[in-house]
């Protein structure tokens, strides 16, 4: 009776994932333990030399010192000597890798094959009169600083309990508040600029259907300030829109009155709008992730990059941000850009980041937080690589400061932070009318008017955090769905979401999470 070693030895695939034909690393999706063989394709053995953890790596090959470590079919590492079937970590791997930015001055990446118009699939949205389509349609209490959010988080609270239901109500979702920790005693320029954007952007966005602008009256960005602002705007605000000055109406508990009255009165002239069938052309998709690990790059990552094809292909448009983490990546989003002159300004606002976080003591290098490491990304390259895939294959259009509105469909590349409670609201601010948020080791932010929908890495973080996240990319780790079949799916998902038939999990918990990035100059 034939009884080979390799007969006897397991498929590397039972444990783990060669992402790569080119890498020389596979990424453990079970517990494995010490002395455990696998096979490899090629059908060599591999002894793994003790236990390796989920989301972190065995050398699937000898990998001699000064070598390269591999991952994605990109470096991610230089190595120190590494043995076959040996974890691969900071104490035999450094953390060097070369990034070559050569960017052709011709380049010309073609535009995305676009689906028939016939075959593109279509969302109930709430038409704005400037034209854009919502997702949702909430009153909305804006606080023009930090000496109003009181009062407009009172007002939004009181009013879901007192005036608002569902029942009465059924085409509005609700009354929020953006209560923030900026304003008055704040620079001019590009901070205050940044923040007067994001404010104005959100009441302007469409998936809000009527606004109450509240200041305390004596602050640098109160009342006066903001319609000075709103007013160098290319567009006004079409939607019903009151201001309160607290101070001018004889305090808190007169403000809050005077909101409680307001969102009475405007709840029924927001109620007015209805949703209608649009193709999903007209959605701004924003992509995230946030307590990564080592699956995201591989399962969540791809298959919302999937989802961000589909979307591009059909007409639409993805935001991508979180700067930091192109670092080490940035020469493959440079590459796909639509020309070099975008291309140029990939590196530009890559630089701009380095520049800006050296002035604080910041090294991107250092960007993986504790979770990002214990979960098995080591190191700013291996996030960077697994975190750019979020936006899919197709061409980069344009880069757009945080905040801003793009002026193409397709991928833009928003300007931003890696912190989850500024880059979400900025994709929003920017008109991310939806946004999927992927996790390996799960999170539960949301947003005061946007949803967002939770893709989980793995099936363990899904089931454990079932009341937080809406669907789970967990099956392509273990072998029984393909990254286009969870794409698929997810992108059906957003399509229910969008159209108000499912809400996001955050949506039920009324995570309604808001801060901006104000602490930056212009970039670009």
């Amino acid at each position: 009776m034939l009884d080979t070693y390799a007969e006897r030895a397991i498929p590397v695939s039972d444990y783990a994932i060669i992402v790569n034909p080119d890498d020389n690393v596979a990424v453990v999706k079970n517990q494995t333990s010490a002395g455990l063989t696998v096979v490899l394709p090629s059908g060599v053995p591999v002894t793994i030399g003790e236990a390796v953890p989920p989301g972190h790596r065995f050398a699937t090959s000898d990998i001699p010192s000064g070598e390269f470590v591999r991952q994605y079919g990109q470096p991610i590492g230089t190595s120190l000597g590494i043995a076959r079937g040996e974890w691969v970590t900071h104490d035999n791997m450094t953390d060097d890798v070369p990034v070559v930015r050569n960017l052709p001055d011709d380049l010309q990446t073609p535009a995305p094959e676009y689906f028939p118009a016939d075959e593109v699939a279509t969302f109930a949205g709430f038409r704005r009169a400037d034209g854009r389509v919502g997702t949702r349609n909430f009153v909305l209490i804006v606080p023009t600083s930090m000496c109003a959010s009181h009062e407009a988080t009172q007002i939004s609270m009181m009013a879901e309990f007192l005036h608002y239901s569902r029942e009465k109500y059924p085409n509005v979702d609700g009354v929020v508040a953006i209560p923030h920790n900026k304003g008055c005693g704040c620079q001019d320029g590009s901070t205050l600029d940044v923040m007067m954007r994001t404010l104005s952007n959100y009441a302007d966005h469409p998936n809000v259907g009527g606004v109450i602008l509240i200041d305390l009256g004596c602050e640098k960005t109160n009342l006066s300030f903001v319609e000075k602002y709103l007013t160098k705007r290319d567009k006004p605000i079409r939607k019903p829109v009151f201001k309160i000055g607290i101070q001018d109406v004889g305090g808190t508990q007169a403000a809050i009155e005077i909101g409680l009255a307001e969102v009475a009165r405007m709840l029924p002239e927001v109620n007015q709008c209805v949703r209608e069938e649009f193709p999903v052309s007209e959605l701004v998709l924003g992509v995230k992730c946030g307590s990564s690990d080592g699956f995201s790059g591989i399962s969540a990552n791809p298959a919302l990059g999937y989802c961000s094809d589909l979307l591009v292909r059909s007409g639409g448009t993805v935001l991508l941000t979180e700067v930091p983490e192109f670092c080490g990546a940035e020469h493959i989003l440079a590459n796909r850009a639509k020309d070099s002159v975008i291309g140029r300004k990939i590196y530009a606002m890559v630089d701009w980041y380095k520049d800006y976080a050296s002035k604080f003591g910041a090294v991107l290098n250092e960007n993986p937080s504790t979770g990002n490491k214990a979960g098995g990304l080591l190191n700013i390259t291996i996030k960077s690589l697994g975190a750019i895939v979020k936006a899919g294959t197709t061409r980069i259009e344009d880069c757009i400061e945080y905040a801003e509105t793009p002026t193409a469909r397709g991928i833009n590349l928003m300007q931003g932070p890696g912190y989850d409670q500024e880059s979400t609201p900025g994709l929003v601010a920017s008109g991310a009318t939806v946004v999927v948020f992927t996790t390996g080791n799960g999170t539960t932010i949301g947003n005061a008017i946007t949803p967002v929908i939770k893709l989980a890495s793995n099936n363990r973080v899904f089931e454990r955090m079932a009341n937080d996240l809406d669907i789970s990319a967990g099956n392509v780790i273990e072998g029984t769905e393909s990254i286009a079949e969870v794409g698929t799916r997810l992108f059906e998902h957003v399509r229910r979401t969008a159209s108000g038939e499912i809400q996001a999990k955050a949506e039920i918990l009324k995570h309604r999470e808001f801060q901006f990035w104000a602490e930056k100059t212009v970039s670009l």
